[in-house]
C-alpha cells in the first residue's frame, strides 16, 4: 500500500484530506506542524509527501529541504493558500514535483498524486543518448557530470528530445506536462528550463535555444 505523509496545520482540512485519501486506498499519516511531520517522516518512511507551506514549528519549504537530504528521490507536493510565483519557484527549486493552491478539489489532489506515482513507479527506458550524454530513468549523465533529476525535469528533457531540432511551443509544453497554460505555470516551467540549460552547458552537440515569445528548440547535432 502506498504511504502518504500529509503535513497540514489546518486540523479540519487535514482530517478531510486524510479521510479522503484513506478511502482512496492509501495509507496516510497526518501531522499538524512541521516538526511533528519530520519526526513522523523518519519513522513512517512514506512514498510521497504532501506538505503545507505555512506551518508552525517548521514551514513546508524547510521541511522539504530536510526530507530531500534524507531521500532526494521522494516526490513532494506543496499545498498552499498563496498563489504567488515566488512560492512556486521556491518549491520547485527545492525539488518539489507539484504545487497545488488552496482551495482545491480533493479529486484534483488525488489525480495529481496518481500522476506523480505513475511516473515514479514506471521504469523509464533510456530516452536520450547523444555521444557521451544519456538519460536513463531520472539519471542524466553528461560528459562532465552525473545529475539526479526530478521527475518533471526528466519529463521535460524527454519532451524536448522527442521534438529535437524544431520549435516546441510553450503552450504545448505547459499543457502536456502541467495540464494548463497560465502565467504561474509558465514561470514554474522557466525555472526548470534554466536548470536544464545548465545541465547541457559545455556539450558541443546539444544546445537549448529560446525562441522569444514562442518556445524552445532543443538543438542536437
Amino acid at each position: 500500500m502506498i504511504k502518504i505523509l500529509l503535513a497540514e496545520d489546518d486540523v479540519d482540512l487535514g482530517n478531510v484530506l486524510s479521510h479522503f485519501l484513506k478511502a482512496s486506498g492509501y495509507s496516510v499519516t497526518l501531522a499538524n506542524d512541521g516538526l511533528e511531520a519530520f519526526s513522523i517522516y523518519k519513522e513512517f518512511r512514506p512514498d510521497i509527501c504532501l506538505l503545507d507551506v505555512m506551518m508552525p514549528g517548521m514551514d513546508g519549504f524547510t521541511l522539504a529541504s530536510k526530507i530531500k537530504k534524507e531521500n532526494d528521490d521522494i516526490p513532494i507536493v506543496f499545498l498552499t493558500a498563496k498563489n504567488q510565483k515566488e512560492n512556486r519557484i521556491t518549491g520547485l527549486k527545492l525539488g518539489g514535483d507539484d504545487y497545488i493552491t488552496k482551495p482545491f478539489e480533493v479529486e484534483e489532489l488525488l489525480l495529481r498524486i496518481k500522476n506523480i506515482l505513475r511516473r515514479v513507479g514506471g521504469q523509464m527506458p533510456e530516452i536520450l543518448r547523444i555521444n557521451n550524454v544519456s538519460l536513463v530513468q531520472n539519471k542524466l549523465t553528461t560528459s562532465k557530470k552525473e545529475y539526479r533529476l526530478t521527475h518533471k525535469e526528466a519529463e521535460l528533457i524527454q519532451l524536448l528530445y522527442a521534438n529535437k531540432n524544431k520549435i516546441l511551443k510553450r503552450e504545448v509544453m505547459l499543457k502536456e506536462l502541467w495540464g494548463e497554460d497560465d502565467y504561474f505555470m509558465g514561470r514554474s516551467m522557466d525555472v526548470f528550463m534554466s536548470r536544464i540549460r545548465k545541465y547541457f552547458a559545455g556539450e558541443p552537440n546539444i544546445s537549448l535555444e529560446t525562441v522569444r515569445g514562442i518556445g524552445y528548440i532543443f538543438n542536437v547535432k
